[in-house]
């Protein structure tokens, strides 16, 4: 046990109420319940976590203060210091974000003829991508069909998802599933070889396809594999820091900064995709995140910058699962699937308050409604509020062994620090998990500056107000084939011509007429913890 004293005493009451509570079926909230418990205490909902945007396409859209802060900054480039005449590379299609979205882009392009370069701010798969632990949903299932994934889906958005690019998704995914399959990832199946699948949140099937608690992992060691195999080029520590136009306003690629350098690389493009994922690490509203290092809004800025719209920035998901103890891993993500397979939220007195697999939104409301209205979290020595994730009653339920054969990622994440998972509670709180917002594209994931797409986290109004489990990893495959499939056709009739920064002076005049002051310069690349350390999140 590695529990402080005061917290073991909590954990002694969730083992006296383990056995009434497997017999228990907590029951799912009515639909005006769950809209009064996101109302008072979602994080969405808070007047203070928002502001307007003063300046650009969105202008008047209300987006998160962390957010707003980028937007209405400076860029890094002084477009006097850049040769746009002698471009270091050119290429038919220019991939930013080396995660599943943009290596999902180039096979695709690669496949239809044209010439590619993923150009990525870390190593190739460094990206939230390899983070995905639960699943990706699919109907593949004789009971389902995509038309109930696609209710599932404008369900859990709250019904304000795009509809068409919903649609796109959910008719796409059972042939995304035998893609992947194609290029050697090994999803878990049952003994006659049919894949193995469990409920996720807000879903009314089992389509939620795994492989063991690691999935986004073997999904995205799949796609870099293949990049690697079929030679496409990558440029890796070289994040893009600024669009470029043509004189007709056209995208045409991208200026690079060589992180181990400092110097910078012009990419001129024909076509040019966004994949550069979302914005966890800007700590929204102060919480911790589970997001990887790189994810700092970098598309969102440069996408704006040149005239890009964004859609549903005021919606950000908080996964209910992240860890509250210990303090080293704070934010790290506990998958859904802990859930999925049996595991309930219990509060300090041993009593379970929300339906486990209610969606994210609700559920991450309810724990934040225990923690500080009703003050039935427990605290922890450094003073963060959790709930218990009851992982022990999975093997209570199913029979010893099943928590170790189904969430082997889990149980090393906590046996590190002496903490075993298939005898002890998890605590945890939510945590900073997905951009649900970003921007506005068409179901071939165009933008509406010509020849600039997006795909996967960046690209808003797919899941609406609220992601379901498993629909990223399943976004960022749809839309990334989409998108590459889609660039690569476009850009063999294309002309680009003369390269031009034009836009960044008509952006910094655009905030002087405003009255924007700021010293701030974006994108902002990569966090920086030196100030303080964020967790918590919580409301007064």
């Amino acid at each position: 046990m590695n529990y402080p004293a005061n917290i073991y005493e909590s954990i002694k009451i969730v083992e006296k109420t383990r056995p009434m509570r497997a017999k228990e079926k907590f029951p799912l909230l009515s639909p005006d319940d769950k809209q009064a418990l996101l109302n008072s205490f979602h994080p969405d909902f808070r007047e203070d976590t928002l502001r307007a945007l003063k300046v650009g396409a969105s202008k008047g859209f209300k987006v998160p203060h962390e957010v707003a802060n980028l937007l209405e900054s400076r860029s890094r480039l002084n477009p006097a210091d850049i040769n746009l005449n002698t471009p270091d590379y050119e290429v038919d299609v220019l991939i930013i974000g080396g995660g599943g979205a943009g290596a999902a882009a180039a096979l695709m392009a690669q496949a239809e003829g044209a010439s590619v370069i993923i150009t990525t701010k870390l190593r190739l798969g460094d990206a939230n991508t390899m983070m995905a632990q639960g699943g990706i949903q699919a109907a593949t299932k004789e009971n389902d069909t995509p038309l109930l994934h696609y209710l599932d889906m404008l369900g859990g958005g709250g019904f304000q998802n795009k509809p068409d690019l919903v649609e796109l998704l959910v008719k796409e995914a059972p042939l995304v599933m035998s893609w992947l399959e194609s290029l050697g990832c090994m999803f878990d199946k049952d003994k006659d070889g049919i894949f193995a699948t469990i409920h996720g949140g807000g879903t009314c099937r089992k389509r939620m396809h795994f492989a063991r608690d690691y999935t986004g992992a073997e999904i995205m060691r799949t796609l870099r594999d293949e990049v690697r195999n079929r030679r496409i080029e990558v440029i890796e520590f070289a994040p893009a820091i600024e669009l470029l136009l043509d004189d007709d306003g056209q995208c045409a690629g991208a200026v690079l900064m060589n992180l181990e350098r400092g110097t910078y690389q012009v990419v001129k493009a024909k076509t040019t995709i966004l994949s550069t994922g979302g914005f966890g690490r800007l700590h929204v509203g102060g919480f911790p995140t589970s997001n990887h290092y790189g994810a700092t809004a970098d598309g969102l800025v440069m996408a704006y910058r040149v005239g890009v719209k964004l859609v549903f920035m005021e919606a950000t998901q908080f996964h209910p699962t992240g860890a509250a103890y210990p303090e080293q891993i704070v934010g790290l993500l506990v998958t859904e699937k802990v859930r999925g397979v049996g595991a309930q939220l219990v509060n300090a007195l041993g009593e379970q308050f929300i339906y486990p697999l209610e969606t994210r939104d609700v559920v991450s409301s309810g724990i934040i409604k225990e923690c500080y209205a009703r003050e039935r979290g427990v605290t922890t020595p450094t003073g963060m509020k959790g709930v218990w994730l009851d992982s022990p009653l999975i093997d209570f339920i199913h029979g010893t062994g099943t928590v170790a054969k189904e969430l082997p990622a889990m149980v090393r994440q906590y046996e590190r620090y002496g903490i075993d998972i298939a005898k002890e509670p998890i605590l945890i709180y939510p945590t900073l998990h997905y951009q649900n917002g970003g921007i506005e594209i068409n179901p071939n994931c165009e933008t509406i500056i010509p020849n600039l797409y997006a795909s996967g986290e960046v690209s808003g109004g797919i899941h609406g107000r609220n992601r379901l489990m498993g629909n990223s990893l399943m976004d960022v495959l749809v839309f990334g084939r989409k998108a590459g499939l889609a660039a690569a056709r476009k850009s063999k009739g294309i002309k680009i011509g003369p390269l031009n920064l034009n836009h960044l002076g008509l952006y910094e005049k655009e905030l002087e007429l405003v009255g924007v002051k700021t010293e701030l310069v974006s994108p902002l690349l990569l966090p920086d913890y030196t100030p303080d350390i964020r967790h918590g999140g919580g409301i007064e």
